[in-house]
């Protein structure tokens, strides 16, 4: 689709505007503070409900009947999840000391395999719903099976970034239902999180860190934080802005995994001698490929000694506005008749993801973990229910002197939970391969692989004690 210059222009400035407006009403309001709910969601809800599918349906006539909106920037507004999807992504290890193999397995083992456990079980559940209730009760897409994780732990962004791949496997639907999951996961993962930590602080069989002392050990005291950066020069270069610098360094995150992907879709199509079109790899997204790129970029950073061009405080700002307006644009151009439409499969998802989060952290969590295991757990929920950041501030909310060093670990996770789950790799592959697979072989290899891991993590927690 093409767009006029002034289109795109007023699309992007009424964005900006909205998620300006959500923080200044949030600096204002005690309440929405109190509620932790990102600027971007606001303004996203904002955005929805002066669009034309409610402002637009409650005046009946007038200019206001379409919204405040015209088409023309509603239709800006769904192009922009699936481009600024690889923004974020190929971010996600740029300007970051890449720790060695070693001490990431050490510190983050445990806690990988929770979060695997979590993500898996949204797959076992979701697929399950889909065999028994979804498909056969209310006609829904095989593919909804896939809706749990992509929403849940994937979030807004996950969820948004395949919109594409959903409606090119014919279940149109399915992002909106996704994005709608997602909203309920970020509120009901905080609300829930919060009675969590509650319950720990009154119960006198979990020692929690918010009130107990707690002393650090040597070998855990290993801060490596989503904030963590590489030492800047003392002599930036004076005649390029680091912006500028941090932007070409993602560019080329995103250009290095386009070629990767291109290259697998190619080798695919020469072995199994068909067009590129027609290829399994041709259904993935691009945005798995550029957390390689973005890891290959930052090691050629490093071997050349020029890390310090790319602080990692400039690559978050820089995907964070990605984020704040990739969040927004998904939610103002969200479906309201389609998530009204599955109304009943829609709440029946929503109540099972979030019974299966709160089980696995009260009765899974204790046998995988020794000492700290709530802290660890909490971070787990916060995630699988919603963000990264939300992990971040619930372990925060737990252990605010950070004591346990579940913070550092939970960090360290990401590293080898994000390629694969939450808008990974298995992620990305999950809507493809169920289209391909149907409901029962994937069903099958979901709980193989859940109780593998299970095991494991019981194993490791046993050991522990």
């Amino acid at each position: 689709m093409l767009f006029e210059l002034g289109e795109v222009g007023l699309a992007l400035a009424s964005l900006t505007i909205l998620v300006l407006g959500a923080a200044t009403l949030r600096r204002r309001v005690p309440f929405l503070r109190s509620l932790f709910i990102p600027n971007a969601i606001t303004a996203g809800l904002v955005a929805l409900l002066l669009g034309p599918q409610v402002l637009g349906n409650v005046v009946d006539s007038g200019r206001l009947s379409e919204g405040l909106w015209g088409e023309a920037t509603i239709a800006v507004w769904e192009q922009l999840p699936g481009l600024l999807i690889n923004v974020v992504f190929a971010s996600i290890l740029l300007g970051k000391a890449l720790p060695g193999m070693r001490t990431i397995w050490d510190q983050s083992a445990t806690q990988t395999l929770f979060g695997f456990t979590l993500s898996l079980g949204q797959y076992f559940f979701g697929i399950a719903l889909a065999a028994l209730i979804l498909v056969p009760l209310f006609d829904m897409s095989e593919l909804s099976g896939a809706l749990l994780e992509i929403s849940f732990t994937g979030g807004h962004g996950t969820a948004a970034g395949l919109s594409d791949t959903m409606a090119a496997e014919g279940f149109e639907e399915g992002a909106d239902l996704a994005l709608g999951l997602a909203t309920v996961g970020l509120l009901g993962g905080l609300l829930v999180g919060t009675l969590l930590i509650n319950r720990a602080v009154r119960s006198d069989r979990i020692e929690i860190a918010r009130e107990t002392e707690v002393a650090f050990d040597d070998d855990t005291d290993l801060v490596v934080r989503d904030e963590e950066q590489i030492p800047e020069s003392d002599e930036p270069d004076p005649a390029t802005s680091p912006i500028t610098i941090v932007a070409g360094a993602i560019s080329g995150a995103i250009l290095i995994g386009w070629l990767i992907q291109q290259g697998i879709i190619g080798i695919e199509a020469w072995l199994a001698d068909v067009p590129a079109d027609d290829t399994f790899a041709g259904d993935i997204p691009l945005f798995p490929f550029t957390i390689i790129g973005g890891a290959i970029v930052q090691i050629v950073l490093t071997i050349r000694s020029w890390s310090h061009l790319v602080p990692r405080k400039t690559v978050n700002q820089t995907s964070g506005l990605a984020l704040d307006l990739l969040i927004a644009a998904a939610i103002a151009t969200l479906s309201l008749s389609t998530i009204g439409d599955n109304a009943l499969p829609f709440v029946i998802m929503a109540v099972v993801a979030m019974a299966w989060s709160t089980a696995a952290v009260v009765w899974i969590a204790p046998k995988f973990y020794g000492r700290q295991w709530f802290e660890r757990a909490i971070g787990d929920f916060g995630q699988s229910s919603g963000t990264v950041a939300s992990g971040f501030m619930l372990i925060d909310m737990s252990d605010p002197q950070q004591a346990s060093g579940a913070r550092d670990s939970y960090g360290y996770k990401q590293l080898l939970f994000e390629p694969f789950f939450g808008g990974g790799l298995v992620t990305a592959l999950s809507v493809p391969i169920l289209a391909r697979s149907g409901l029962l072989p994937a069903f099958i290899v979901v709980a193989v692989l859940l109780i593998i891991v299970l095991a494991l993590g019981v194993r490791r927690g046993r050991a522990a004690v």
